[in-house]
């Protein structure tokens, strides 16, 4: 280390596992990044990501100064410009069509700063747009649909006690690649190790044999989209069987006996040909689950984005809750986090609602107060009252990440009057704004993880300052957030720290205490100050200086059980089997007859990126993330495709080309292309990404395939047609 370099800790920012980090910096310029092994959470762990953390904090193709359209063209210009001109243009267009006619999209990269999770909600609420639209019905929506029906509280999401478990189940999870989701455990791949080691079991459901599916001691290659069908026939094991003992749940659970009656004909027998996995397998998974002395059912996005997501979503709690293990040690818990809302006695809720208003032209029902991604393009270009005519985009790239990214692409283009991209990077979408806002890179940030701490797997706590101070021509993402909200809601022109004075004020009202306390706080700026009064109120009587004081984090103690203090439900009990499910239920039942008759196309993620936005850093680029179509030797001799040739892919939403990967690790029907690829739309600047631009897999879909319950786009099990190019 040269002598005028230092260290700074800086969690990582860059998926949902959240390490702690020590950044080598040299001036103002990260030259290095390896794991802070006194990090209360990650002890040192670091994937390949965390570790070029340097090259995407420097990449040179980060925007510094503000774009803004000039007679058609892109052009820099000063912070005072672009939002004198968005101050100009949004006002006027609610006031002569009306709050509706501005819709807002929030991107995934807004769970992993600390401005995503403060401001987005001012934003709305500035707005008054029911027009909202997020990366959720591109991922996890079907968990929070059925987490809020279960408990009354869509945030309320378990996840596994990995460290104390004996026996786990992952369906349509790889968390090997992932890191994980919806589930904040750094160094999945080590506790899985540490599992197998002290003598637990882990069974993999996956069509493809992924780095996880490697790992574990079953791995049962599942007809793509069957998960729900799966679960069902598990859950009807252990009620056939006699298995079922929820233990202390019972007192808190309605619905059982409607649950067994509905779920008694989805035998093994019954989905053994759909799910393409023998019955035996099936009771043996079941019969295993219940022995074990703890277990956990863990499903992500696999089985989240095919047709029945919400019904597979809602299954893997009611086989946690049916096996005693929903809210034990060893099973699956609540996380409570140190922003949470202290805890409460015990009592009904308001519970959760479904389609509590529409989307003007398909008539989506919302869920969680979005509407679907896939309605964002006709909402666009459909005439009428309502009409979308202005977009606010933070941190999204919906070109690549939505289906049909060719339909949106146009209606970006050509619909809207007016269009304000947040984002660091000049992308597929962001080059369609009138207004392009960059926020600085992550070692000049702060950082704190609102939304991953209350899914991780131990209770903990860390905040960290920006490693690198703020350069002079930048500004902070909070601060670009909070004037965005001032510009949009009238106020342009008064202070930014006025956000988050108004923000204090409100919490404290709801909390019922006097508005002396906001003096109390302390921080530096408006963001720190909302930390302090969130963790003052929280469940741990906790203050900033307090956390300030531990560099390295909080331990705050394994998860523990919350119910029934954490239920919001209007019986204030586990809703088992609440009206939405058994209305859907009919139509899972139909799925049993069901059987593609092709090849059936799925996703897969990478180690080296996360979504859309990191393919820019060329240290992550190349070994095992690489745009290809994986199909299995069967598959590839029957259409005559070789290893490496191009191969033509077709679907409802078009076709794309992509080198052929011939290998066993996909089952035979199967093809696999990854998700997040397509860096091949001109007037971008990502120069990394463009010479190695992949094909995007969403263009194959069309976007009418949509799991009803939540509105999640069907991104897995789609059927496509392949052949070689000519």
């Amino acid at each position: 280390m040269s002598h005028d370099s230092r260290t700074a800790l800086r969690i990582c920012p860059l998926c949902e596992a959240t390490c702690g980090l020590t950044l080598t910096i040299e001036g103002t310029t990260v030259t290095g990044a390896r794991g802070d092994r006194d990090d209360v959470l990650s002890q040192g762990f670091i994937c390949p990501k965390g570790a070029s953390f340097g090259g995407l904090d420097s990449d040179p193709d980060r925007l510094r100064t503000p774009l803004v359209r000039t007679d058609g063209v892109l052009r820099e210009a000063t912070w005072s410009e672009a939002f004198d001109l968005i101050a100009a243009r949004i006002p006027a267009l609610v006031q002569e069509h009306g709050k509706q006619s501005v819709g807002v999209v929030l991107g995934n990269p807004n769970v992993h700063t600390m401005a995503g999770g403060l401001y987005p909600q001012l934003l709305l609420s500035a707005l008054g747009t029911r027009n909202v639209f997020t990366a959720s019905t591109l991922d996890q929506m079907p968990k929070h649909v059925s987490s809020g029906l279960l408990f009354g509280d869509a945030n309320a999401i378990p996840v596994p006690d990995l460290d104390r478990t004996a026996h786990l189940l992952l369906i349509g999870a790889n968390p090997l690649e992932s890191n994980g989701s919806l589930c904040t455990a750094p160094d999945f791949p080590g506790k899985l190790k540490a599992l197998r080691k002290r003598g637990g079991t882990l069974t993999v459901i996956d069509p493809r044999r992924t780095r996880t599916a490697r790992l574990a001691d079953r791995h049962v290659a599942i007809r793509p989209g069957a998960d729900a069908l799966l679960l069902a026939a598990l859950t009807q094991v252990l009620i056939e069987e006699k298995l079922a003992d929820p233990g202390v749940l019972t007192e808190h659970l309605d619905g059982y006996d409607e649950l067994a009656e509905a779920i008694e004909d989805f035998t093994p027998e019954a989905v053994a040909a759909a799910c393409d996995i023998d019955a035996a397998t099936i009771r043996t998974i079941a019969r295993e689950l219940a022995a074990a002395p703890a277990a956990a059912v863990y499903g992500r996005i696999g089985s989240c984005t095919v047709e029945h997501g919400t019904l597979a979503s809602w299954l893997v709690d009611v086989l946690n809750i049916l096996t005693g293990n929903l809210d034990r040690p060893g099973g699956a818990l609540f996380p409570l986090s140190a922003t949470a809302r202290a805890p409460r006695a015990a009592a009904p809720g308001k519970g959760f609602a479904l389609g509590r208003w529409a989307s003007r032209v398909s008539g989506h029902p919302e869920a969680k107060g979005e509407l679907p991604v896939v309605a964002l393009a006709e909402e666009i270009e459909t005439p009428g009252e309502g009409r979308i005519r202005a977009l606010v985009v933070v941190a999204g790239n919906p070109v690549l990440s939505a289906p049909d990214g060719d339909r949106l692409d146009r209606a970006l283009a050509e619909g809207l009057d007016f269009m304000v991209s947040v984002d660091p990077y000049l992308n597929e979408t962001s080059r369609h704004a009138d207004v392009v806002l960059p926020p600085p890179p992550p070692s000049q940030s702060a950082h704190f993880d609102f939304a991953l701490n209350s899914l991780a797997v131990h209770n903990q706590v860390r905040y960290t300052r920006a490693a690198v101070p703020l350069e002079d021509d930048r500004m902070a993402e909070s601060e670009i957030l909070a004037r965005l909200v001032l510009a949009v809601g009238g106020m342009h022109g008064a202070a930014p720290e006025a956000v988050d004075d108004m923000a204090i004020a409100a919490t404290l009202g709801k909390a019922g205490l006097p508005e002396e306390f906001a003096a109390e706080l302390t921080g530096r700026t408006g963001p720190e100050r909302r930390l302090d009064l969130m963790l003052r109120l929280g469940p741990y009587d906790l203050t900033l200086e307090g956390l300030l004081a531990h560099p390295h984090g909080i331990d705050l103690g394994p998860l523990k059980p919350r119910v029934p203090e954490l239920l919001r439900t209007r019986s204030g009990r586990i809703e088992l089997f609440p009206a939405p499910i058994a209305a859907d239920l009919p139509r899972l039942r139909e799925a049993l007859d069901e059987r593609p008759t092709g090849l059936v196309l799925v996703g897969r993620r990478h180690l080296r990126s996360n979504n859309s936005w990191m393919h820019n850093v060329s240290s992550l680029r190349g070994g095992s993330n690489v745009c290809t179509l994986q199909i299995h030797p069967d598959d590839a001799a029957r259409i005559g495709l070789a290893d490496g040739a191009t191969a033509r892919i077709t679907a409802a939403g078009g076709e794309v080309e992509a080198p052929a990967e011939i290998t066993d690790a996909v089952r035979t029907g199967v093809v696999s292309l990854p998700h997040g690829w397509g860096h091949s739309r001109p007037g971008t600047r990502m120069s990394v990404a463009e010479t190695g631009p992949g094909v995007n897999v969403n263009q194959l879909l069309d976007g009418t395939l949509l799991d009803p319950l939540s509105g999640t786009a069907v991104l897995n099990a789609v059927p496509v047609s392949v052949a070689p190019t000519l």
